[in-house]
């Protein structure tokens, strides 16, 4: 039950949080590429981050809410919040001075509390992946063997 649950609640808990801040980005568009070209990191490529990095959260949460697609979009999930963390380690190692480009109540947080924010997210994404895909291949591996015992001649 829990190897099920935990993958879902995960998943669902990161569906919320990429429709959110996408949402919130594009609906402070102007301000989202402003704050993204002020970046020291992403300012060569802000125009093509300012609307990419809200397509690919909105895409990430529809794999997130297909449960046929769960697996890739935890796998995509871990590896955004990696790279989402790394850029803010990133920020933190030039200056705590710039605004935080992440929209919504997000971005009332300090570059220290996102980072926390970030690793937990990581960390869970990671975890959940596993369990998906432990909790699947260990189906196939039960599916394998009914249909085995069925087909006896055919395994």
């Amino acid at each position: 039950m829990l190897k099920r649950t935990i993958p879902s609640v995960v998943a669902l808990l990161l569906v919320v949080l990429f429709l959110y801040t996408g949402i919130s980005k594009l609906m402070e568009y102007t301000v989202f590429k402003e704050q993204i070209s002020e970046s020291p990191i992403l300012a060569p490529i802000a125009p093509f981050v300012a609307w990419a990095l809200p397509l690919a959260e909105f895409i990430v949460a529809i794999l997130l809410f297909l449960p046929q697609w769960r697996l890739w979009g935890l796998y995509a999930s871990f590896v955004m919040m990696l790279a989402f963390t790394g850029y803010v380690l990133a920020i933190l190692s030039f200056s705590e001075e710039l605004p935080c480009s992440c929209g919504g109540v997000l971005q009332e947080m300090s570059w220290q509390q996102h980072l926390v924010f970030n690793i937990v997210f990581t960390i869970l994404a990671l975890v959940a992946a596993l369990m998906e895909r432990k909790r699947r291949r260990a189906k196939h591996d039960n599916d394998d063997a009914a249909n085995a015992a069925f087909h006896p001649g055919h395994a």
